[in-house]
């Protein structure tokens, strides 16, 4: 039974706990001089002003020329001292096999990094950049003059656009207006270098921001690589033939160019649009070089040149393998580049460690110790997406379909999409079929289901389904045993690559981007002494494992299924898994042998109650096949509590349900009328229908009518049979579960929303869109769907608007869009859900921002209304349906009493209490564990005045949207 102890925030640490880490003030070194980074073969991007400004232009304020000696002239100096504290640089790079997610990833990791006070690079192409390395230097964008109090890491481009002096000589100055001048310089001076000093330690506190005036905007790569600008190979053309041909992608409009670069600088607003593009942009590939030392020792030469000591790698085992390897490998290979004369005494003694941390992006979710890999939810996406549109026409001409899906070692695809699919029969490589004559056992299962009428038959194939003597199971063999045995019109669909490719869904956005910051946080938390560490997410939470821990497992799960060891690989799963599975068998059986005894056979009755919501009618068919594979008898309440009262009441066939998992609302019709608009009534319809048990659907009006219930047990003892209240609602409102039924459904259809919103925005370049969802006084949708859009502020009822707020607002928008670039702005969201203010409604806010931006920005509003209802159910909506139903029934099962209608009718109980406050209960998510709470422990987390729970998880993510966005760190600016 779950604890009613406050459980621990789960995503805290990464949005918002200031967690500090040791002082790095000893690693302090002198910076390499030009002299010494030419002696070296160091690109000059590291050794001259990191933006493409001459130092020069340092010296000089507001069009003034001042003389290098005097009181600015000594900023210099100041700039070389304030190198003894060396500021982290940081890399990010994708490796092997690509995935949705990791664009989310790349661009967390990055703007994370900027707003911790270090440099952020992309590593272009994976390993193999990085052995490259860069063969040309950058061709920096034109950069407008600074004064000489701005940062030397301050990005010209933070200068607001127009402003032009005229150039006027210090020395014809009067010298009282000269030692005024000088004065002031150096008061700014003074000004600058404290707040130089703070930033440049920033990485020392993970609960701070570092100012967005202190970090560079845009290096000018961001659209190069958006746009997928590749070599342009103008030789290989040639000679084809082709000579003449423009090659696209060979420089920009500024004569920019990728071609020879594989290690590229990036800032704030070079990885913006990132969220909501599929694959990676910065390139992946295998790298056999890489495999071998000297490739490493080209890959640390590389990493040394650019002053990177601290690397995130996105990719699969193979990828973080490398990354450890390289790791474990880096003080002699540090070693013999100074040997060899390719570093200097200063790098050697600079870059003694490498940091490396590893975030897993596969789609087969086929690493251990974490729950979910980047781009795997994506995957199962476009996957049921595929045969969403298979199964009409299987349908149509009562086809059967053998699909393959992706997944050598992991059947993680294949089993999910079989769950949210509703498929007949799937082969996954953890668990082969029971018998050696596997071909009997499926075709017996499908011409049952033929029986019954069913129309269509759906086989999933993993790519590395095997049977249990190891001999691989292909879809064509499939194919012709149900062509041979049962003479079914049978084809064959391959899937492929379209797994991995598409738009990114909301998980894998929210997903990377807090895996990404924590990743930033692991990098600058690292010493020599700690291994490299693997973000992963276990139980609803970000964590870090130790990389080589994860990958060992990894491989273990293999070696079982090679050994015939089929129970151990399952073992490594986890236990989501596992009930998966069982579910997927459950509802795919029609086997009369799991049947109960008919003297502990029940009638169970579902009702939906409250606002529809993705996953109510998955998790009604899991409930109807769980009754007839026990033989229990299913009973349906059509409209909820009015139903009853009106006798709208029938049993439910295993046929009946079969399709309901793909559709989206409650197929048996909700209101929110609750039980209390007549007791007697709803007693009498509970004898009437000969309930044992009940499962009741639906969100918080859903709670609040198992709660009436429970509490007018002793007046009515028809109520005294087994409730259990499974939540559903898009507001995911409902106390002490961190996930229910359709929120994530909902989360999908504002990310879509959005994206399409976001295209007008940006196609008009200076418009705020203010876009507001539903979730009543909860601000799940807001804080999660802000943070999957990329929104730049989000209003919660939680937080409220206020007018201070505003202002602040208001402020912060104008500055940003006076940094960008001319013609270049980006459209921007701000998300407000529907009762974050009765005052300061979306409308009012939408003329606000239009009055307050004038020339600079326009903005409109859109209402996204009840279209987040509706829609088809994601898939991880129909998987958690199936899981949490069958948990529900099961629970029903152990504390029913056939026949407990007619004992309570007989009175035998009505003078004493002849039942458990325990058999009254919801089912939650708790992290990764499914637990049962009493009412009594709810009622202790809910704010019944505002419907929603007094401990939200998510609340901090609010913060870590906002940093992400820009807001945190511009506001600290001002």
């Amino acid at each position: 039974m779950l604890s009613s102890k406050t459980v621990d925030s789960t995503m805290k640490d990464v949005a918002a706990n200031p967690t500090h880490v040791a002082d790095q003030r000893s690693e302090a070194l002198t910076p390499q001089t030009e002299e010494q980074a030419q002696d070296q073969d160091v690109p000059q991007l590291q050794t001259k002003d990191l933006e493409g400004v001459s130092e020069g232009l340092l010296d000089k304020a507001e069009g003034v020329d001042i003389p290098a000696g005097g009181a600015i002239g000594s900023a210099k100096q100041e700039k070389k001292n304030a190198g003894q504290q060396r500021q982290k640089n940081v890399a990010v790079l994708t490796s092997g096999g690509d995935s949705a997610g990791m664009n989310a990833a790349v661009r967390a990791v990055v703007r994370q990094s900027i707003a911790r006070g270090c440099q952020a690079y992309i590593i272009r192409e994976g390993w193999e950049g990085l052995v490259r390395g860069n063969t040309s230097e950058p061709t920096p964008a034109p950069t407008p003059r600074r004064t000489p109090s701005a940062s030397a890491t301050q990005s010209p481009q933070l200068q607001p656009q127009g402003q032009h002096h005229k150039s006027v000589s210090f020395s014809s100055l009067p010298p009282s207006k000269q030692m005024e001048l000088e004065s002031t310089a150096k008061a700014r001076d003074d000004q600058s270098r404290l707040a130089q000093e703070e930033a440049r330690v920033h990485f020392t506190d993970a609960g701070s921001v570092a100012p967005l005036s202190n970090a560079p905007l845009s290096f000018g790569f961001g659209e190069l690589l958006k746009d997928g600008a590749g070599e342009g190979d103008l030789e290989e053309l040639a000679a084809h033939g082709l000579q003449g041909v423009a090659v696209a992608d060979e420089e920009d409009e500024q004569g920019r160019s990728l071609k020879g670069r594989y290690i590229v600088r990036v800032g704030w607003d070079d990885v913006r649009g990132w969220l909501g593009e599929g694959g990676t942009l910065i390139g992946s590939s295998r790298c056999p070089s890489f495999r071998e030392r000297a490739g490493r020792l080209k890959a640390a030469h590389n990493l040394i040149k650019y002053g990177i000591d601290c690397l995130a790698v996105c990719g699969g085992d193979g990828s973080l393998t490398g990354a450890d390897k390289l790791r474990g490998e880096w003080p002699s290979l540090v070693e013999e580049l100074y040997v060899s004369g390719k570093i200097n005494d200063e790098q050697r003694e600079a870059y003694q460690h490498l940091n490396i941390v590893g975030l897993v992006g596969s789609i087969d979710n086929d690493m251990s110790m974490t729950d979910l890999t980047i781009g795997a939810a994506t995957a199962l996406h476009r996957i049921c997406e595929s045969i969403d549109s298979i199964s009409s026409t299987a349908s149509s001409h009562s086809r059967a379909f053998v699909i393959e899906v992706m997944g050598r070692h992991c059947g993680w695809l294949a089993l999910l999409a079989g769950v949210a699919m509703g498929a007949d029969f799937i082969f996954i490589p953890e668990s082969p079929p029971t018998s050696d004559d596997w071909e009997t056992e499926m075709c017996d299962l499908l011409q049952s289901h033929r029986k019954v009428g069913k129309r269509k038959s759906i086989v999933i194939v993993a790519e590395g389904a095997l049977d249990r003597n190891l001999k691989p199971i292909k879809p064509d063999y499939v194919k012709d045993i149900l062509v041979d045995r049962l003479g079914l019109d049978t084809r064959v669909t391959t899937l492929g690559h379209t797994q991995r490719g598409g738009r990114p869904c909301a998980y894998d956005r929210i997903l990377p981007t807090l895996q990404g910051v924590q990743a930033v946080q692991a990098l600058l938390e690292a010493t020599p002494e700690t291994p490299s560490y693997m973000i992963g997410i276990q139980e609803n939470k970000i964590t870090k494992v130790p990389l080589l821990e994860a990958v060992a497992q990894t491989q273990a799960v293999a070696t079982a299924i090679e050994n015939r060891d089929f129970a151990k690989a399952m073992s490594y799963r986890d236990s989501e898994f596992q009930e998966m599975l069982q579910a997927f068998q459950i509802s795919s059986s029609l086997s009369v042998s799991d049947e109960a005894p008919k003297d502990k056979r029940l009638r169970i009755g579902i009702v939906h109650v409250g606002a529809p919501a993705g996953g109510m009618n998955a998790a009604t068919r899991q409930a109807v096949r769980f009754c007839h594979n026990r033989g229990h008898t299913p009973v349906a309440i059509y409209n909820g509590f009015e139903g009853l009262l009106d006798d709208n009441v029938a049993e439910l066939s295993w046929l009946r349900v079969d399709t309901w998992t793909t559709r989206g609302g409650s197929e048996l019709g909700t209101n929110r009328t609750l039980p209390n608009i007549d007791l007697g009534n709803v007693a009498a319809g509970f004898q009437r229908h000969g309930l044992d048990g009940l499962l009741v659907i639906g969100g918080f009006e859903a709670f609040h009518s198992t709660l009436i219930l429970e509490q007018n047990r002793e007046n009515y003892p028809a109520f005294q049979i087994p409730i259990i209240h499974l939540p559903a609602t898009i507001s995911n409102n409902v106390p002490m579960t961190d996930f229910s039924l359709g929120s994530d459904t909902s989360l999908n259809a504002l990310v879509e929303a959005c994206d399409a919103i976001r295209q007008s925005a940006s196609a008009s370049r200076n418009r705020v869109f203010v876009v507001e969802t539903q979730g009543g006084m909860s601000g799940y949708l807001a804080t999660m769907g802000g943070l999957a859009v990329g929104a730049v502020l989000i209003y919660t009822p939680e937080d409220g608007i206020s007018l201070k707020l505003l202002r602040e607002d208001v402020e912060f928008l104008t500055n940003r869009y006076m940094l960008d670039t001319k013609g270049k702005s980006e459209g921007r969201l701000v998300i407000k859900s529907e009762k974050s203010s009765s005052i300061y409604t979306t409308e009012v806010l939408t003329k606000i921002f239009r009055e307050e931006g004038k020339e600079l920005f326009d903005a409109r509003s859109a209402s996204l209304g009840h279209t987040m209802q509706g829609g088809v159910p994601s898939p991880m909506d129909r998987t958690r349906a199936a899981r949490l139903a069958l948990r529900c029934m099961q629970f029903l099962e152990s504390h029913a009493v056939p026949n407990g209608q007619s004992a309570h009718s007989k009175g035998s109980h009505r003078n004493k209490k002849a039942y458990s406050t325990e058999t009254a209960a919801m089912i939650a998510i708790r992290g990764s564990k499914i637990v049962y709470a009493t009412m009594e422990e709810v009622l202790k987390h809910t704010d019944m005045k505002l419907r929603r729970g007094k401990d939200e998880w998510w609340s901090d993510v609010k913060r870590l949207a906002e940093i992400m966005g820009g807001r945190q760190g511009l506001i600290a600016s001002m």
